[in-house]
This record gives structure tokens, C-alpha cells and sequence, in this order.
């Protein structure tokens, strides 16, 4: 297998899929090309129509979007382990990888993701304060529901790899949560497969000015 993705200091989308292959310890091969580049448009023309990172590329057939890429890996490689294995608990996981894969904009849009960001805080407007509320809503609900376990749903998940780049937002930006949250957030921060994916971000030397806040 082949995953083509962003920076690793800025690329949330390339993260999710990547975290997932590398904590189930997946065999694929990397491939790396630089955001907002004129070399990345003319290199995304050879792997995928949406000219956007991530992309999966396994045995001719080429899988792009994110979610995609994790529903194909689950599917294929994991054996349905990439969800929690009761039903109601994968309904809710897919409920919001969904929320988070087409919502949360301000967040999104006032708190870039950069990994190697100095850790403040900084201001945030009231619509991303309320979705921060939410996403510690979320956090709270799945962790309460679950205490024997160290993830979201008990085991890790694709939910947990779909709210990684938050987890990372919140830690940069010193967002105030909940002592079970904070715990989860640490756990997360410290997830073996994050460290090496960190390590890459801390490395890289291209810089993003719009996700310099």
C-alpha cells in the first residue's frame, strides 16, 4: 500500500488515516508532498481527481477522502477492528467521525493545526468556542461510557484517529477540559504512532503562514 499525504505539521486529513495504519502496525509505504505547492497539484494529478491529500493507493485501486481511506482499511485489513464492535457503540462512533469530518469551522479555521506551534492560548470567537463545547461534549459522553478502557470507545478506533488533530489543537491552543478529558488528551499525546508522526512534524522545515497563529 501507498498513502500520499501533506506536511506533517499541517496536514489533519493526512493524520487520520496515517495514525490508524501506523497504530495497527499496517505495512505501506509513505509518500509525502508538500501543501499549497505547484509541484503537489501537478504530482495529485497522477493519484487522485480531488487534487487533495490523503490519498490510499493498494493494488490499483486508488481510495481518497480520509474517512474513505479508514472505512477501506477497516474493511480490507483490520478485520472490523478499526470500530467498536457493538452496534450502537459503532453507530455512535461513525456519528461523529461524520460531525467531525463536515463540521467544527471555526475551529478548524481559528485554530490550524501546527504541530510545532509554541503552546498558548489565543482568543476564539463565540461560534468556536460553542463548537469547543461540543467537542468536549463528545469527549465526555464516549470516555463516561467507557472507563475500562484508555480511548473513546474502550479500544482504539478510527473515532479516535478522526479526533487526533483536535487533541493536538487542544494541547497547543490550552483549551481548558474536563480531568477525564485531560487524561484522555494525554494518553492520546503520547500514543506511540503519535510520537513518530510528531518527531516527522518537529523535522520539517516548510512553513504555512495562514496556520501561523
Amino acid at each position: 500500500m501507498q498513502l500520499i499525504i501533506g506536511n506533517k505539521n499541517y496536514s489533519s486529513w493526512s493524520l487520520r488515516p496515517w495514525l490508524l495504519m501506523e497504530h495497527f502496525s499496517l505495512a505501506f509505504e509513505e509518500r509525502q508532498l508538500w501543501l499549497f505547492t505547484a509541484q503537489m497539484k501537478e504530482e495529485m494529478q497522477r493519484f487522485s481527481p480531488s487534487l487533495k491529500v490523503p490519498v490510499l493507493v493498494d493494488n490499483g485501486l486508488t481510495i481518497w477522502d480520509s474517512l474513505a481511506i479508514c472505512e477501506y482499511l477497516n474493511d480490507q485489513y483490520l478485520e472490523g477492528k478499526g470500530w467498536p464492535q457493538a452496534v450502537a457503540d459503532k453507530a455512535l462512533a461513525r456519528s461523529i467521525c461524520a460531525e467531525m469530518h463536515a463540521g467544527f469551522f471555526a475551529v478548524r479555521e481559528e485554530m490550524p493545526m501546527n504541530v510545532r506551534r509554541a503552546i498558548a492560548p489565543i482568543t476564539l470567537s463565540e461560534q468556536a468556542m460553542s463548537e469547543i463545547t461540543r467537542i468536549i461534549a463528545i469527549f465526555s459522553q464516549c470516555l463516561d461510557a467507557h472507563p475500562e478502557g484508555d480511548y473513546l470507545f474502550g479500544e482504539f478506533s478510527i473515532a479516535d484517529a478522526f479526533f487526533m488533530p483536535i487533541v493536538i489543537r487542544f494541547s497547543i491552543y490550552q483549551i481548558e477540559v474536563p480531568r477525564s478529558v485531560e487524561q484522555y488528551l494525554d494518553r492520546m499525546l503520547n500514543l506511540p504512532a503519535y510520537k513518530t508522526w510528531q518527531a516527522d512534524a518537529m523535522a520539517e522545515k516548510a512553513v504555512i503562514e495562514v496556520a501561523e497563529v
